[in-house]
């Protein structure tokens, strides 16, 4: 009885170990199971950031997207951002990553979306914004000494234009207008580029909708619905 005791313990504390350590859970109910990933504070990469930061790590993130797109056990997966964005190399590869998934995604920015936020806000299958959230574009930056030579500023346009050319293939904004945006003066003090919010996001095309969480996970139920309709069909070509 103690045993079965100590067991049903683990289970129920399983949950909240999941979001203490990565930020995730598993939920399920009748109509699928879905998994939930946070992307929030600064998105740490190569260097370890001051433990005073909020930081999302991409050792932790990279080995969950692969094996929820494995599991046989997960339908779909929501992303929630809330980030202030953080290093560019992880930031795309968590993107990248995201968005070579057949994992049906949905993503949905609340409170910021903000420089390399913007590459995985839009790196789902579907993207959600709150009406009060905003996205910083802007160029790419670099903190501390850089070596005063061409070949630097030619290592920023090329990552720049990685990053234009994964945004405008995974949203419906047109490169030269993200670029303007992303070039814009006048706007921030003592940087250039652009704050968008909630309804302008959508409205250029970078962010499929407005909605909140409870819009966010219908969509991706009727998406795992979808796949599963179209799953069927493979496997029964003649059922009426």
């Amino acid at each position: 009885m103690s045993s079965e005791n100590e067991k049903n313990l683990d289970e129920i504390q399983m949950p909240e170990e999941t979001i203490n350590n990565f930020s995730s859970i598993t939920t399920k109910n009748s109509r699928g199971s879905l998994h939930c990933i946070t992307i929030v504070g600064q998105i740490e990469g190569h260097v370890i950031l001051p433990p005073q930061n909020k930081t999302t790590k991409y050792e932790h993130v990279m080995p969950q997207l692969a094996a929820i797109e494995e599991s046989d056990e997960i339908d779909g997966l929501l992303i929630l951002l809330n980030t202030m964005g953080g290093d560019v190399e992880a930031g795309l590869a968590i993107a990248e990553l995201i968005a070579g998934m057949k994992t049906p995604t949905v993503s949905l920015v609340l409170g910021g979306g903000h420089s390399i936020g913007v590459p995985l806000a839009v790196s789902a299958m579907r993207s959600f914004i709150a009406p009060t959230a905003s996205m910083t574009i802007h160029p790419v930056r670099l903190n501390g000494v850089v070596i005063g030579v061409p070949q630097t500023f030619t290592y920023f346009e090329k990552i720049q234009e990685r990053i234009i050319d994964f945004v405008t293939a995974n949203s419906n904004i047109g490169a030269q207008k993200f670029r303007d945006l992303m070039l814009k003066t006048g706007q921030l003090v003592s940087d250039v580029g652009t704050v968008i919010y909630g309804d302008e996001a959508v409205s250029l095309g970078l962010i499929d909708q407005i909605g909140g969480l409870s819009d966010a996970i219908e969509c991706l139920h009727q998406m795992i619905q979808e796949r599963r309709n179209t799953q069927n069909d493979a496997i029964h070509p003649n059922s009426l």
